[in-house]
């Protein structure tokens, strides 16, 4: 277990064995065989490299141990598999850390996800998802408003959110798994609001539609869709862009992007899948976003990043509850005990690790 935590920890870092030992004042080889099991290090080689690899020295003998069932990345060719392992193993971390958090509750604190009645055994078209999205909003008891927060909407309903340390060049676009039944999503901790947003609820939609499509459905497609319809319904839009319009200006969208959480691109798509707007015009103005440049990044001030507050909160009940200390509290957070002081005094609270 200690051999699987020590190479972890070093690939959370993205240090390969040499630059490892060269900051831990050990050898690459002598790193290699701990990994391996083929050694056991000692206590000092155990706090060196938890300093080397800025990690608590608890996390090496951390008793939870877990297991993503059935992951689904979404990710580019770019992602490099050195990054790839670093977020995996920052993933892991979160996901083993909440799991011994919840276990200290007699009753679990997260309530358990369920997939409503309301949505149907078998989709058979794409413009079939409206309903579906409509009718989960119902469901949920969300009305037609903007969400204000997507990550509490899920994690009051059972779909744990984790962030992790990835800009919009990595090439990582979202991952969902499960763990002891718990299902969660991973998203990155600095995109944009509007990013994070609709990948959140484009994965929403693979936890609520896989095995319901039609054989010659394109599951990502659909997932697409499902986002822009739970995000901005069709009577929503509707709204705010009228039956019919040849055309829209980008500050109209800009205006709509911060109200509602979504990117002005995804606007003109939800304008066109219910007709609001003609190919034509779509393309003409998709055309206008490209010239611009802001078909990667759109004009003007970006919407405020959304900040998971579960486990945060499970933690701070359980060390008022006394069911953990001081010193287990800050382990669970990821933070040092100073920090965790800081934190309890209201001094950098907002920096809270996930």
């Amino acid at each position: 277990m200690i051999s699987e935590r020590i190479k972890r920890a070093r690939l959370a870092a993205g240090l390969s064995l040499r630059e490892a030992g060269a900051r831990a004042g050990l050898s690459a080889m002598a790193i290699s065989k701990f990994e391996t099991g083929a050694a056991n290090p000692t206590s000092d080689s155990l706090i060196r490299l938890a300093r080397a690899l800025d990690t608590r020295l608890e996390f090496f003998f951390r008793p939870v141990s877990v297991e993503l069932q059935r992951p689904q990345y979404r990710k580019h060719a770019s992602l490099s598999g050195k990054r790839l392992a670093r977020i995996e193993a920052d993933i892991m971390d979160q996901v083993e850390r909440f799991c011994e958090l919840v276990a200290l509750f007699p009753n679990s604190p997260v309530p358990s996800f369920v997939v409503p009645i309301t949505v149907p055994d078998r989709i058979d078209r794409y413009q079939d998802i409206e309903q579906v999205a409509l009718d989960l909003r119902d469901a949920w008891n969300l009305g037609l408003d903007a969400i204000p927060s997507l990550a509490d909407t899920l994690e009051e309903r059972g779909v744990l959110v984790l962030t992790t340390p990835v800009s919009a060049a990595d090439g990582f676009d979202g991952l969902t798994a499960t763990v002891s039944g718990f299902p969660f999503v991973v998203v990155g901790d600095s995109w944009p609001g509007d990013r994070q947003r609709f990948t959140l609820a484009h994965e929403l939609g693979h936890l609520l539609l896989a095995g319901r499509l039609h054989a010659l459905l394109d599951e990502e497609k659909v997932c697409d869709r499902f986002a822009g319809a739970f995000l901005v319904p069709a009577p929503v839009v509707r709204q705010q862009l009228g039956k019919h319009r040849n055309r829209m200006e980008p500050l109209e969208l800009f205006h709509l992007k911060h109200e509602y959480g979504v990117s002005m691109s995804a606007w003109i798509l939800r304008a066109f899948e219910i007709e609001v707007i003609t190919e034509s015009t779509r393309s003409q103005m998709l055309r206008q976003f490209a010239s611009n440049g802001w078909r990667k990044s759109e004009p003007g001030e970006q919407v405020p990043s959304e900040k998971p507050k579960l486990f945060e909160r499970l933690v701070l009940r359980a060390l008022a509850e006394e069911m953990i200390g001081l010193s287990k509290a800050a382990e669970l957070a990821g933070v040092s005990i100073a920090k965790f002081r800081e934190q309890l005094r209201f001094k950098g609270a907002s920096d809270t690790a996930d």
